[in-house]
Formats: C-alpha cells, structure tokens, sequence
C-alpha cells in the first residue's frame, strides 16, 4: 500500500516553504532544483541539520520543497522549519532531540522587520537637523 502524500508549511520573516513527502530516494528538491545547486554550503547544512535526527526517514523518502519570498537565509529556515516538522511527525523521538537541539526547528521565530515610518529614512531614522 502507498503511503499518503503529506504537505508541510514553514515559514520565516517573508519566506513561505511548502514541503510535499512522498516515498523515494532521498531526494531533495528546492523549486524543482537539486539541493546541491541551492545557495552555499552554510545555507544546505541549515536546511538539511533536522534531516540529520532521522536519517532512515530521509533515505526512504523525497522531499519537493516550493519556496515564495525572503532572502536566502530566510528561505534556509523557512525550509528546515518544514522538514523539522516532517520528522517530528513521523518520529516522536526525533522530535523530542530536534527540541532540545533547537527550538525555533519546531516553534518558529516571530520576528519581522519593522516597517517603515511615513517622513523618514527608515523605520527608526529621523532626519538629520544641524541646530541645537
């Protein structure tokens, strides 16, 4: 019997990443781009660290990650948040290790960037006076 198809949502500042699993290799595909031609080595090892908890489960399966906004670093967490989620679902245990390694894999990170202010430079500049 096939296993059901299962969609997992990170998200980061602006990035919003979408993972599909489905049985397979152990391929991973970042907007039908192999993970190797994806950023730099720092940004993969970001993306592939909740891999690490369960790696029976990431040889058995693909990952087809869509990925909309942010900037690379964002789309990195963004993308491990997804897949941290994947392998705490299937294995409670993992779960447990990925929580105690690093929170923010499992509870996300609030933070945005603040928006900018109307008559200013940015969201907390003001202009420059030359009296006082």
């Amino acid at each position: 019997m096939a296993e059901a198809l299962r969609i997992f949502v990170g998200k980061r500042k602006t990035a919003v990443a979408r993972v599909l699993i489905r049985p397979g290799a152990g391929r991973i595909l970042i907007n039908n781009q192999p993970l190797e031609h994806f950023g730099n080595e720092i940004v993969r090892m970001k993306i592939l660290t909740p891999l690490y908890f369960d790696e029976k489960f990431w040889k058995s399966h693909d990952f087809d990650v869509k990925v909309e906004g942010g900037g690379v670093m964002a789309i990195a967490d963004a993308v491990a948040f997804a897949l941290a989620r994947a392998v705490a679902e299937h294995n409670e245990r993992a779960g447990e290790e990925i929580k105690s390694y690093n929170r923010v894999l499992l509870a996300g990170d609030p933070r945005q960037a603040e928006p900018k202010k109307p008559n200013r430079r940015s969201a907390r500049r003001f202009k420059q006076k030359s009296y006082r």
